[in-house]
């Protein structure tokens, strides 16, 4: 646990660390690049809770928006912060094949 500007994060901390860019993928997987350039895989299905419920939404979970460093949907109502998103995610190897179907 570590807090930054008062606010108190679960996991540990990942210096500066911000994703760049977004791809999503089917059954709610994204594939996340971050600041260190490494890619990796979140499956955003462990992210539960009500204010998550609008990425079951198709429409809304392809369409992410990078603000501030991390993944945003539905006009800034939810995000996940990158650290979290880091954490939570797989390495990533650029010669595995994703469908995105």
């Amino acid at each position: 646990m570590y807090i930054v500007n008062g606010i108190c994060y679960a996991g540990e901390y990942q210096k500066d660390i911000k994703v760049t860019a977004v791809k999503p993928l089917s059954g709610r997987m994204m594939l996340l690049t971050f600041s260190t350039g490494e890619q990796r895989l979140c499956d955003t299905t462990i992210f539960n809770g009500p204010v998550m419920e609008p990425l079951n939404n198709p429409e809304i979970f392809n369409n992410p928006v990078i603000d501030f460093g991390t993944v945003t949907w539905n006009n800034g109502e939810i995000d996940i912060a990158p650290e979290t998103l880091y954490v939570k995610s797989y390495p990533y190897e650029s010669e595995n094949i994703l469908l995105n179907i």
